[in-house]
C-alpha cells in the first residue's frame, strides 16, 4: 500500500506506519482507503496479537489532506457523501480491531490526527508534541471523527477544545485523557514495549472479547452515531464556510470571519 507500511515481529506485534511523511501523514483519499484495508487484514490475521500505530517524519498526523478536502466540495453529492462514508468506515474499522491498538505519537496530531489517537486503546507521545482540533479554523467541524474524540476525552473535557481550533501541548492533553502517558524521543520505543508486553500473556481471544465489551457497555459508537457525523461532514461540505475557510488556507489570506 502506497501511504502506509506494515512491520509484524516474530511475536505477533504488527506496526503500522503512516507513510507520508513529506505531507505530515495528512489523510489523503489513498491513505483513507489504505487505512481502513489494514485494519481489516491485520484484525483478521490470526498471527497478529497486537497493533502499533506509528508515523514516519517528524508529525504524527496533520489531519486531513486540505486537497481531498477540496475535491470534496467540488463533487456531486453522491461522490462527498461516498467519500465522507469512506473516512467514517475508516475510523470504525480502526477503534473496532479486535486487539489492542496502541498509539505511538512522535510528533504534533491536529483534527484527524487527534481522531487516529482516539481510537487507540492507549496512546503514548513525545512531551514536545502539539495537539488540537482544528478544524473550525477553516469553516469544517470535527464530524467523524466525533464520535471518538467524546468518547476518549467525556464530553466536559471534549468541549474545552472541540470548537475553539485552539492548540494545547502534551500535558493537556494527558490531563484531557487524550494521551496515557508521555515520553522523551530517545525512550519512547521502550514506553511503547512497556505497554506491548502485559498483552503478550494474556489469551488474544479472551484480550478481544474484553475489548468488545469496553466498547459495548461504553459510550454508544454504532451505526446511527456513525451516520450522524457523515451526515454533519456532507452538510458543512455543502455549506458557506468551508470552502471559504478551504480557499483562504490556500490563498494565503484570512478567512473572512478573521478578525486581528
Amino acid at each position: 500500500m502506497e501511504t502506509i507500511r506494515i512491520e509484524t515481529d516474530a511475536r505477533g506485534v504488527a506496526h503500522l506506519w503512516l507513510a507520508r511523511a513529506d505531507k505530515h501523514n495528512a489523510l489523503s483519499a489513498p491513505m483513507i482507503r489504505d487505512l481502513g484495508r489494514a485494519a481489516r487484514v491485520l484484525g483478521a490475521d490470526p498471527s497478529v496479537r497486537l497493533v502499533v500505530l506509528a508515523a514516519e517524519g517528524r508529525s504524527f498526523c496533520a489531519g486531513a489532506d486540505l486537497g481531498w478536502m477540496q475535491d470534496q466540495m467540488r463533487a456531486d453529492a453522491g461522490t462527498r457523501r461516498a467519500a465522507a462514508r469512506e473516512l467514517a468506515m475508516m475510523l470504525d474499522a480502526l477503534n473496532t480491531l479486535p486487539k489492542p491498538l496502541i498509539g505511538r505519537v512522535q510528533g504534533n496530531a491536529f483534527g484527524g490526527g487527534v481522531g487516529l489517537i482516539s481510537v487507540c486503546d492507549l496512546a503514548v507521545a513525545v512531551p514536545q508534541a502539539r495537539f488540537g482540533l482544528t478544524e473550525t479554523r477553516l469553516g469544517l467541524i470535527p464530524a467523524t471523527i466525533g464520535p471518538y474524540v467524546l468518547a476518549r476525552l467525556g464530553e466536559a473535557r471534549a468541549r474545552r477544545v472541540f470548537m475553539s481550533a485552539r492548540l494545547f501541548g502534551a500535558d493537556e492533553a494527558v490531563r484531557l485523557d487524550l494521551l496515557a502517558g508521555l515520553a522523551d524521543p530517545g525512550t519512547l520505543d521502550a514506553a511503547i514495549e512497556a505497554e506491548i508486553l502485559p498483552y503478550l500473556s494474556c489469551a488474544p481471544g479472551a484480550v478481544a472479547a474484553a475489548k468488545r465489551l469496553a466498547r459495548r457497555l461504553g459510550p454508544p459508537i454504532g451505526p446511527a452515531e456513525i451516520e450522524a457525523s457523515i451526515e454533519a461532514l456532507v452538510d458543512v461540505w455543502e455549506g458557506q464556510e468551508a470552502p471559504e475557510g478551504i480557499a483562504a488556507f490556500f490563498d494565503k489570506r484570512k478567512p473572512r470571519w478573521q478578525s486581528g
